[in-house]
Formats: C-alpha cells, structure tokens, sequence
C-alpha cells in the first residue's frame, strides 16, 4: 500500500534494522530505524504528559543532531504541528515567531537565546542531553492514539517569502509525503543510498527533501552537524549521494584536493535553495566527471522541478516539473499562459502544495489563483525543452547560502541605527553564497557612517546571515517619479 501519511511511510519501512542515522564523526550508526521510530513514541509520549494534543504547535528550536531528527517523528507519532526554528535567530526574531505560532511546547537547545517566557520547556543540546530524553527514557514506546489522515497538518515552516515579516507556511502529511516518494522515484533512491547530510535541519532542504526523501527510498544518512570542507573530503568518499547548496560546491572547488576521486563512489550530487552559477556547473563536471543536478522548490511546496536522473541536465535551468506537479509561466498583467521563451510569474499546483499560511486569510485569498494554482512570487522561462529557468524573484526576495532574506527586514533595522537617514538592501551574485546581501545606506546631514559599527549593532538583532556582507555609502538614493528605490538600478550599479 502507497503510503499516504509520513506516520506511515515511517511504519512501513522495510528494515527496521538498518542504520538511518549514521554519525559522520564517528562513523557508527546513531540509530537504526526501529530505534529512531521507538525513541520518538517515547518522546511522544512526554508531549501528551504535558498536555500537547493533536494540532497543537512544538516550537524546536535546536542544533543539529539525530535527536533533533527523532523529535521530527515524535511529533508525527504525537499529531504534533513541528515548528522548526533556526538556532542562529535572535531572541528578538524568536519573540515574535513564538508570539505568532503560538506554540503549546518549546524544545531547545539551553546554549541558544532564549525568548519563551510563560511557555512549557524542554531542553535538548546537540549531544543528545537535556530534558527532554531523560524523561523520555521512562516513557514506554507506545505510540499515542491518534492516526493522521493526508490532510492533518504535519509541520508549520516560517518563511518570508515575497511579503515581508515571516509568516507560517502550514504543510500536512499529503504534501510531505507526496513529495518524498515523487523525489525517492525521480532520483533513484534506494536501500543501499548512504546520503551525505551535511545541511540544517530547521530547513525545508535539510530537514524534508534529505530526510523524506532518504527515509522513502529505504536508505541511510551519514549525519554531519555542518558543512566543512576537510570533513566533505573524507565522507563524499563513502557515500553515494550528497544534496548541497550552491556554497558547498564552490568551497570544495576551492580545495586542489577534491578531484574525481573524491566523487569516485558518488552516484548523484544535488544542489539547491540558491541558484548555481552556470560557470560552478561546468567547472564541478571538469574537475569530478559528475554533472550536478540543480533542482527547485520553497518552503510552501518543497521541490517542483528537477532536472532529470537519466537525461540532459542543463546548466543554468532547474529541470521539467516533477511528476504530479503542475508548474506554468504566466503574465503579470493579465495571468495568461505564456509560452517557450516568454518570461513570466511562476505559478504551481499539486499534492505538494501547501495548504495555507497561519493565521493570514488575506494571503490566502490573494497567493492562490481562482483556478487553485499558488503565486510562487517567483520569475521564470521554459525552454523548448520544458526546462525551467529562475530569472529572479518578484518581490526582491534574497537566497544567500541557501537561506531566505527579506530585505525590507534588515532595512528596518538599520533604518533604526542613529546617523541613518534611508536604506536599501539588495542582493548581488556571489559565488560563494550565490548571493551576497548588500546595503546601501545615505547619512543624516553631518552624520558618519562607520560600516563596522552598522554591522556590529545589526548582529545584535538579526541572524548572521541576514547581516550585509558589504556596506556602501551614498548621498543619494535612485527613486522613480513615485518616489520608489530603483533597486535594479542598484543591483547594476554594486554587483
């Protein structure tokens, strides 16, 4: 039987024995699949001690490790909404996420800010200590009475989107698990997959596409808290598949010591969440024998299109859209489908769409067409072949390191910094990041900015990565007739 609900694509893994987390440090198995499923009955168990109920949120904000995986099934096992926080935000950014979900637990890691006041916690760092599985321990592994149906909700995902503010993207079980078993046929997964798992797992990349994926295809993870490059070099080596960002593969190119022999046993190399330079693509066939297979999704949907397993993967495109996903260009001005060659809006449908964003009916009635398809805010182009391109994105949305930036969010910011009269953020091509994030900012009269103090003061309130790479100072910022930042102008001018 097709699974229908991550709850049981889990159950009806066939090896029960087979290792699903390898550590990538030590080289042993963490867990094997029936452990991982009984730890999270355990855990699940702990939610329902403390009153957690079916549809209710479970705020985790924590760093990398197995156990943070385990607490992914927990909350399917306990009908739990998983709200998966980045551990580098800001006690401020928390505040406001916490304040917006509304969640009925929080589990974290006890190094990280804290901004949860008032709400039940539990604590879990990234050795696997904390409250959370010393009281799990005493739990027997029986999973509570509650079975999900393809519609309940499995997982809320804070997104910035095209909008501004994050705003919670709600994705249930149908959209995860279509999608999972849509990528395990497309990309060949199978029992003998070991996966590279070097990305976060607060992330719709790290935490759905390489885990769902690897889990529907029967396979293994090879865990790694983060990217390195020294350790990339040892374990590429014994594993057959790796999904990136476009970062990991410009550092490793970087290294005269990754070579074809480090992808010697590699079948399949994946980049996503930011755009891969065409020149990357080419340069990693040069030197590995492999081609790398670019692919494209967002948080509301997971993956969309993919350039193929068996087939042409063309640099500079992200693929057909997979089986089962309807993606089509359209106009701007009159939402008419536009044809091979014409540039247009993004707009998709299919099981792995999201089913709406928390708490925000206003964006519900106006991110969805009449005819069910979903504004991705994205801008696009097929070719005759049905591959698309990503021309950029509607709304200026940012993707540095693979990460959403808003840029009207760090504008506030440093708008609010004294000596600061206006601001503008865009973002440049960056062949690290894919792209830089980048601030232009005019002085008040008599006022000096120092780009150092702008940054020191930014990191206090915004995560790292939102944090410009680089500053510029200007008299003047360019506006139209309207009094609107060009902000293409701008990106011409500093990238």
């Amino acid at each position: 039987m097709t699974p229908c609900t991550l709850v049981e694509l889990f159950e009806q893994h066939p090896s029960p024995d087979l290792a699903a987390f390898i550590d990538g440090v030590e080289g042993l198995a963490s867990y094997t699949y029936g452990q991982a499923w009984s730890l999270a009955a355990q855990c699940a168990g702990v939610f329902c001690e403390l009153g957690v109920s079916p549809g209710d949120r479970v705020a985790v904000q924590v760093s990398k490790s197995s156990e943070a995986l385990i607490v992914y099934l927990a909350c399917l096992r306990a009908g739990a909404v998983l709200v998966p926080l980045n551990p580098g935000a800001t006690a401020a950014e928390l505040e406001y996420l916490l304040a917006d979900a509304e969640p009925a637990l929080v589990i974290a890691d006890p190094s990280l800010p804290a901004a949860r006041a008032g709400l039940p916690l539990l604590t879990l760092d990234a050795e696997g200590g904390g409250s959370l599985l010393a009281r799990a321990f005493d739990q027997p592994a029986i999973a509570p009475a509650f079975l999900p149906t393809p519609d309940t909700a499995a997982s809320m995902v804070y997104t910035s989107g095209t909008t501004g503010r994050p705003k919670g993207a709600v994705v249930t079980h149908r959209n995860l698990t279509a999608n999972a078993l849509t990528l395990a046929r497309s990309w060949g997964f199978v029992a003998t997959d070991r996966l590279l798992h070097m990305l976060p797992v607060f992330h719709v990349h790290g935490l759905f596409v390489a885990t769902n994926c690897t889990i529907a295809g029967g396979g293994s993870m090879v865990f790694v808290p983060r990217f390195e490059v020294n350790a990339a070099l040892e374990l590429v080596p014994r594993c057959t598949v790796m999904m990136g960002v476009p970062t990991f593969y410009t550092r490793l190119l970087a290294d005269d010591r990754f070579d074809v022999r480090t992808c010697a046993s590699a079948r399949l190399i994946i980049s996503g969440s930011a755009p891969l330079l065409a020149a990357t693509h080419r340069e990693f066939e040069a030197r590995t024998g492999h081609t790398i297979l670019e692919r494209y999704g967002m948080s509301e949907t997971s993956m969309l299109t993919s350039n193929p397993l068996h087939g042409e993967r063309k640099p500079g495109t992200v693929g057909p859209a997979l089986p089962g996903v309807s993606v089509r260009v359209v106009s701007n001005a009159t939402g008419e489908r536009l044809g091979v060659g014409e540039i247009g809006d993004i707009e998709v449908a299919g099981d792995n769409v999201f089913s709406g964003y928390w708490k925000r009916p206003e964006l519900n009635a106006t991110e969805f067409t009449a005819d069910g398809f979903f504004r991705t805010g994205d801008v696009g182009v097929f070719d005759s072949d049905g591959y698309l391109s990503i021309v950029g994105r509607e709304k200026d949305l940012i993707i540095s390191g693979g990460l959403n930036v808003y840029p009207k969010e760090i504008e506030e910011a440093i708008d609010a910094l004294p000596g600061v009269a206006a601001s503008a953020v865009i973002g440049v091509p960056d062949a690290d990041f894919g792209e830089a994030v980048v601030a232009v900012i005019v002085a008040l009269p008599d006022e000096e900015i120092d780009s150092d103090a702008i940054r020191d003061s930014l990191r206090l309130v915004l995560a790292a990565y939102k944090v410009p790479k680089r500053i510029h100072v200007v008299a003047d910022l360019p506006t139209n007739a309207m009094g609107k930042v060009e902000k293409a102008r701008l990106r011409a001018t500093y990238s």
